[in-house]
């Protein structure tokens, strides 16, 4: 099983991708252009991560995994909790933070959009 270091690791190899702690030193949230794709939390020494997905994939997930629950103080359909404890595949976590990053990436303005696409970066 990966560790929340291992997992964000993988977040920041997304283009544009950035660490930050917007709400003080936990959670820690993956952001690109400013906007939340992912983020970790702590839940009784139990790590999960809060990734945006597509509504009907998100009941999917949910109705497939036992560690798939609705967001944690996020919008409920739109965002999927899940508890990193082993019981869903490394590669289907991969797949889910790729589709999260991607939702996100894509609602990027059109100049955000272009500087990503160069590898640039903004604050």
């Amino acid at each position: 099983m990966l560790s929340r270091e291992e997992w964000s690791q993988y977040c920041m190899e997304h283009r544009g991708a950035k660490e930050e702690y917007p709400f003080g030193p936990e959670p820690l949230v993956m952001m690109v252009g400013g906007k939340m794709f992912a983020f970790f939390g702590v839940n009784e020494g139990i790590v999960n991560i809060t990734l945006k997905c597509e509504p009907h994939m998100a009941e999917l997930l949910r109705l497939e995994h036992e560690a798939v629950k609705p967001g944690y103080h996020m919008n409920k359909k739109h965002w999927n909790t899940v508890t990193i404890d082993g019981t869903v595949p490394p590669d289907e976590l991969k797949s889910m933070i790729d589709h999260s990053y991607d939702l996100v990436a894509r609602s990027l303005t059109k100049a955000q959009r272009a500087l990503l696409a160069e590898g640039e970066s903004w604050t």
